[in-house]
């Protein structure tokens, strides 16, 4: 596979004259293909989440049934994406996007197409497992995207503008599902209408990505813009071998450690809330199945501007510290899930502004482990470093949320489902907190 996706060459050097002109269109290009093809993704990442409702009544699935099947996309995605992530390091991120993209969509066609898919909770979990993986080729290759193309002082605001790709593509991919259905009938219809889309844009993005500055003929992004980290050195453009990403920036890395545990109770909140939206919205709320579809795209789109201000918070107000801003920020997630569960039925209205205020706030501490991930490592370990927050964030969290969230309701109730929640967000505020003041004597350290 490595040889399949290794990196492009050097190519020979764009004249001296041309170099400015020439960055500012690739970046430009480059950026574009990232957070298109990013979206994609998550048209096609968790749409089974849509089709629960219809498999509750059409084939009797319990809670704990569908939850099992639905965890398969986590234990996969997060173990791809960690170890996706040092394959990635190591790739032309233009092949790798792509390539895990139309997989994706593939596996799409296929629930859609066959009725086998849905037969059992182990030919969904199969089919789930290997979404989930094909999944985990996404992120790894955008970050180490960014951080070839995008230097230090300007990729906060970089990556909190491409995180909301995230959002842009999981609002979508409600409404798109919605017209699917509607137009032909089914959950299966929904299916295909997402595959196709996701797959006219795979083939977009493979026009328009590049793979890093050299391989276009340009220096590198810190030379160009004269914008070197600390302890910088030519020796930072060199490929690593996958024992030296880990042994040497990982592994060892304690402060990278402490964001991977937070990240942990932050995914069990993003996913606890996300997945479960249509069919506690459904059963306990009393939404119809169009409410909840639109209400599960408001969630993500309530990110768009949550994320950019926590960006804009975290540089401003805290001076580039990622940790107060994600506290903050999990502080008022808990108040809205406290909201979201007391309210009774028959209040859409105040169900809706809970549901959109997680949303809202929930993106931004995601966004800041994950670019903090990114800043704590050289750019060669980019795509590992993130991956190893998102194995704890999916095994951890995200896991969490689909069998034991879907457990904890069969057991008892949706009041039960929301203390797992509520202590979700303690956790995470608590451990954010120790991750904080790691940050503040690492700065010390550093200054």
């Amino acid at each position: 596979m490595i040889g399949l996706f290794k990196p492009a060459p050097h190519s020979d050097l764009v004249a001296p004259q041309r170099i400015d002109s020439e960055y500012k269109k690739l970046r430009w290009q480059v950026f574009i293909g990232i957070f298109i093809g990013y979206a994609a993704y998550y048209l096609i990442r968790k749409n089974f989440s849509l089709a629960m409702p219809f498999l509750f009544e059409e084939n009797g699935y319990s809670k704990t049934e569908l939850g099992i099947a639905l965890s398969a996309i986590s234990i996969a995605y997060g173990l791809s994406k960690f170890l996706m992530g040092s394959v990635s390091d190591r790739s032309n991120p233009k092949y790798f996007l792509v390539a895990g993209l139309f997989l994706s969509a593939l596996i799409s066609l296929t629930f859609a197409s066959s009725s086998w898919a849905t037969q059992s909770v182990a030919t969904m979990f199969i089919l789930l497992f290997i979404n989930g993986w094909v999944q985990g080729m996404g992120w790894p290759a955008c970050g180490r995207t960014i951080v070839h193309w995008f230097s230090g002082n300007e990729r906060g605001k970089v990556v909190s503008i491409w995180n909301v790709a995230h959002n842009v593509g999981g609002g979508m991919m409600g409404i798109i599902f919605l017209l699917g259905v509607s137009w032909y009938g089914g959950w299966q219809s929904g299916f295909y209408l997402l595959a196709i889309c996701a797959s006219v844009i795979a083939i977009l993005v493979f026009f328009v990505m590049k793979d890093t500055p050299q391989s276009c003929g340009l220096p590198a992004i810190e030379n160009h813009r004269n914008d070197y980290p600390k302890e910088y050195s030519d020796s930072h453009e060199n490929e690593l071998t996958a024992k030296q990403i880990f042994l040497q920036h990982v592994l060892n890395n304690r402060l990278l450690w402490f964001i991977a545990f937070a990240n942990a109770f932050v995914y069990l909140i993003r996913y606890g809330v996300l997945d479960w939206a249509p069919t506690f919205l459904y059963e306990a709320k009393g939404f119809s199945f169009d409410q909840t579809s639109w209400a599960y795209s408001f969630y993500e789109w309530a990110g768009i501007p949550g994320t950019l201000l926590c960006g804009w918070i975290s540089d401003k107000w805290f001076k580039g510290r990622r940790a107060p801003a994600a506290i903050l920020y999990m502080v008022l997630v808990l108040i809205a899930v406290l909201v979201y569960w007391f309210n009774p039925a028959g209040q859409p209205t105040v169900d809706i502004i809970a549901l959109i205020a997680i949303g809202f706030l929930i993106y931004g501490p995601v966004m800041l482990i994950g670019l903090y991930a990114l800043e704590l490592v050289p750019k060669k370990a980019a795509g590992t470093a993130a991956g190893l927050t998102g194995l704890f964030g999916y095994l951890g969290g995200a896991l969490v949320a689909n069998i034991a969230l879907g457990y904890t309701v069969d057991q008892f109730g949706w009041d039960g489902g929301f203390v797992l929640l509520t202590g979700g967000c303690i956790g995470a505020i608590v451990l954010i907190g120790i991750a904080g003041r790691q940050e503040v004597a690492h700065i010390n350290k550093t200054q």
